[in-house]
């Protein structure tokens, strides 16, 4: 059986009449650059995200990094963030000159360990940036009593989470800025790159409509210094298409979760895998499906892909060993969850049309691979 790690096609097949018709009306209108649509879709994922903006953008990447220029960061500040996460991450805050300070994870959630961030802020920390990781929120009420006790605003990375959420609000709306990706393997995947920022703030929602178009609020008029990062408006009009079907989609992948639990208690592997865990009170919306695999990692996966399975590694070396950012000052040993992490995990297939009958032959596959070890 092939099973593999992400199948759009399915999905897309089932809202082509629509997303064809959704095309044809930017055609009609030529808006190719942001217009109606965007501003259509920025409504209507303010009103998602439970924020009174949502501001549009190029990437998941440029949102974040145009977090940090909203909130004026820059040479001679830190931000404190987590090793263990995608590069773009701790890209956008080098890009602004700023210096990351590392906080270890949570080796239950991944998430950045809330109970080390006080100690690591200082004179010159100007954000703190939680990751809320394959799909499930950092403890937001925690960190934010800690931010505003220290008067430091937060960015949610929240480019796995769209629909997550912590105590019924949900993720981007939990800080200053919440940023978030359109890339097509994210629960809400444009057909292209895109992002998105959220914010409740009026000031900072000005700074950030302004600074996705070369920092002018009015054509060839330039307050700051910005960049071209704009949502198209192909991308804008398949997104509203999509955008209705979200929740149903992120159940599903609940629902493939909850039986992947099932069926590895049924194999008895329990003890050679360790499950994903949900924080209480949390909507995980499984981004990934992640476990943890402190034995023959490496030859798992390799067993897997040999019988048809698809999977990867989220991520295999976690930031603070990136050879780019070196500069920071870190050596192995120095985040060990993080570390752990890297080398432990390894993500399995939960898109929402992922069959019961694809999921038992994964997990029966990961069983003959233990027979045949032990």
């Amino acid at each position: 059986m092939n099973v593999p790690l992400l199948d759009i096609k399915e999905q897309n097949a089932a809202l082509r009449p629509q997303i064809e018709a959704a095309l044809g009306r930017v055609l009609d209108t030529n808006a190719f650059i942001l217009g109606s649509e965007v501003a259509e879709l920025e409504c209507e994922l303010a009103g998602y995200c439970g924020t009174k903006y949502a501001i549009g953008c190029a990437s998941g990447s440029d949102a974040l990094l145009l977090a940090m220029m909203a909130l004026d960061v820059g040479p001679g500040d830190e931000v404190i963030t987590t090793p263990y996460s995608f590069f773009a991450t701790v890209s956008a805050v080098t890009r602004v000159g700023a210096t990351p300070v590392f906080v270890d994870i949570d080796p239950l959630t991944y998430n950045l360990d809330v109970s080390q961030v006080e100690a690591k802020i200082g004179e010159r920390t100007k954000a703190i940036q939680p990751v809320h990781l394959f799909g499930q929120c950092t403890d937001m009420a925690a960190l934010n009593e800690v931010a505003k006790r220290h008067g430091v605003p937060v960015i949610e990375d929240a480019a796995q989470a769209i629909g997550a959420d912590e105590n019924g609000v949900r993720a981007g709306a939990m800080s200053e800025i919440g940023c978030f990706s359109f890339y097509p393997s994210k629960n809400l995947g444009g057909m292209g790159d895109g992002g998105f920022m959220t914010t409740s703030d009026d000031r900072i929602a000005e700074k950030l409509l302004a600074l996705r178009v070369h920092g002018s609020k009015e054509r060839y008029y330039h307050k700051w210094v910005g960049l071209n990062s704009r949502l198209d408006g192909f991308q804008g009009a398949i997104l509203r298409v999509k955008l209705p079907h979200l929740d149903a989609w992120s159940d599903a992948r609940r629902a493939n979760a909850l039986r992947y639990r099932q069926l590895f208690s049924d194999f008895g592997l329990t003890k050679e895998i360790g499950l994903p865990v949900e924080r209480e009170a949390c909507r995980h919306i499984y981004n990934q499906y992640v476990i943890r695999v402190p034995n023959f990692r490496d030859g798992l996966r390799e067993y897997l892909s040999e019988n048809g399975v698809g999977t990867d590694i989220y991520y295999p070396v976690p930031l603070h060993l990136q050879e780019c950012f070196a500069f920071v000052g870190h050596s192995k040993g120095d985040f060990p969850e993080s570390e752990r992490a890297a080398a432990e995990t390894l993500a399995l297939p939960i898109y929402p049309e992922l069959r019961a009958d694809q999921q038992e032959y994964v997990v029966e596959t990961i069983g003959r691979f233990y027979r045949r070890e032990n």
